[in-house]
């Protein structure tokens, strides 16, 4: 066990429900270990705005858009300490929760973090925009094109995932995270994988 701090930054779109489970786990090694950890937006629908993806994945974005604009604004309008408070009210609502209704969900995730509800209006506006592909770039491009969310950087070290289900809690959470620490370590570390064989369990 060290007591140096480890820097920790999280890429997520609040839609995505690996990077939830992923975001639980930190939340929980969190709470044993000296973790720096600064959250950061990233967008789904950016991420496969030129991809050929399914419709029925595509009729997904405008919804996960509005989460990840709405993230942007407060952060840029907030500032940072709005971010993980504002991911968590999104993400409860959305995953354990199974909210499909993005008004709702906003409606909810605003009153919880003590936000007006005419902060809604940014879920539909492109002003912060910019801020938030800038957000996604620099987490994507940390880690290569062909990944998605979440993208976690340990000490400077970036990569995809890991992708977990269900999140683990207690001491398997620690021995995950030892691992994946002592993989990012390693300068010439790049992939490990294997197909999943469950979806996710909130």
């Amino acid at each position: 066990m060290t007591s140096e701090k480890t820097s920790v930054d999280f890429w997520f779109d609040p839609s995505c429900p690996w990077a939830w489970m992923t975001s639980r786990w930190v939340d929980e090694v969190a709470e044993h270990r000296d973790l720096d950890v600064t959250w950061h937006i990233m967008s789904l629908a950016v991420l496969n705005e030129d991809q050929d993806v399914s419709e029925e994945y595509r009729a997904f974005f405008p919804r996960a858009l509005r989460y990840t604009r709405l993230v942007a604004a407060a952060a840029e309008l907030h500032g940072q300490q709005i971010v993980k408070p504002l991911y968590d009210a999104l993400g409860m609502r959305i995953h354990p929760g199974g909210s499909t209704d993005s008004d709702e969900v906003i409606a909810g995730a605003l009153a919880e973090v003590g936000l007006p509800a005419e902060f809604a209006s940014y879920a539909d506006s492109e002003e912060y925009d910019p801020q938030m592909r800038a957000s996604h770039f620099d987490g994507i491009e940390r880690v290569g094109q062909d990944v998605g969310t979440p993208v976690i950087a340990v000490n400077g070290v970036a990569f995809f995932g890991p992708v977990i289900s269900p999140a683990p809690t207690g001491e398997m959470a620690l021995t995950l995270w030892d691992g994946v620490v002592a993989a990012a370590s390693y300068d010439g570390f790049f992939e490990l994988k294997r197909s999943r064989t469950r979806g996710p369990q909130f």
